[in-house]
């Protein structure tokens, strides 16, 4: 009787947020009069794409979309690169200061992002790269708590492992590279699925790094249109339809590396 309670306990909350996702889609495909009228409903009075064509054939969400893939591209590659390689200096190379390092990197995952925001944009007026591909993505190409991830995962890998690399003659970095980080691939997807998601998802950033229409980013430009900077009237179905679509490639990353994500406890354990 317990495990009939506890099922219809979750499949309630299930359908509590679930229900604002379906309202999303469904009201993409209504008509804006539809929509206005019966903005809850799950079933169109009359279904419709036409929201969809005029979102790609009179917005720039194709540009914004262009710009977002290649941003969340680079970033999630770098973080991967330079989050393994600071994880693992922090977990197996003895230098003066590490502690200190460390102690730094936990400070900052403390520090709320919009603290750090004026301080960045400084930082990217100065270097010259505002409003440019290299604004978006540098400042973005590690984060703390990527390296933190990845310093617990190394230090579970036994170190007798790279005693014998070491012993056949292997450098460092060869070591790290060959060895230590293809047995760290939990680890990795879940610096993959956290950095696709952060990345493809920021918002704050994009707004003091660029001001080029040529360069807005899907959240940005979707945020446009949620507040009615680039359409006229409430347009229910434009807005959710740009929404449901930004939302794909999220829940696509997310289906397919679930299972890895929730295995780096146990992977971690097993090394």
């Amino acid at each position: 009787m317990g495990g009939l309670w506890t099922y219809t306990v979750l499949t309630a909350l299930a359908l509590v947020y679930i229900y604002p996702f379906l309202v999303q889609v469904v009201t993409s495909f209504k008509t804006d009069a539809d929509a206005a009228s019966s903005p809850l409903s799950l079933i169109p009075m009359t279904w419709s794409g036409a929201a969809y064509t005029r979102l790609f054939a009179n917005s720039d969400f194709p540009t914004w979309a262009m710009n977002s893939v290649i941003v969340t591209v680079i970033v999630t590659v770098g973080r991967v690169f330079f989050d393994s390689l600071a994880g693992y200096a922090l977990a197996r190379l003895d230098f003066r200061g590490r502690g200190l390092v460390f102690a730094l990197l936990v400070g900052v995952m403390a520090v709320p992002g919009v603290v750090l925001l004026i301080p960045r944009f400084l930082v990217i007026n100065t270097l010259g790269i505002y409003d440019s591909y290299a604004g978006m993505a540098l400042p973005l190409l590690a984060d703390a708590a990527g390296v933190f991830i990845m310093k617990n995962f190394f230090e579970s890998i036994p170190r007798s492992v790279e005693e014998q690399a070491r012993i056949d003659g292997a450098s460092t970095f060869r070591t790290f590279w060959s060895i230590v980080l293809p047995m760290a691939t939990p680890a990795l997807m879940t610096i993959v699925i956290l950095s696709f998601q952060g990345s493809w998802n920021e918002l704050n950033h994009f707004i003091i790094s660029t001001q080029s229409p040529a360069l807005t980013t899907l959240t940005k430009g979707v945020a446009q249109l949620a507040s009615g900077q680039l359409s006229q009237g409430s347009q229910y179905p434009l807005k959710l339809a740009a929404a449901a679509l930004m939302t794909i490639p999220v829940v696509v990353v997310f289906l397919i590396f679930q299972r890895r994500i929730m295995n780096v406890s146990a992977g971690a354990v097993k090394g």
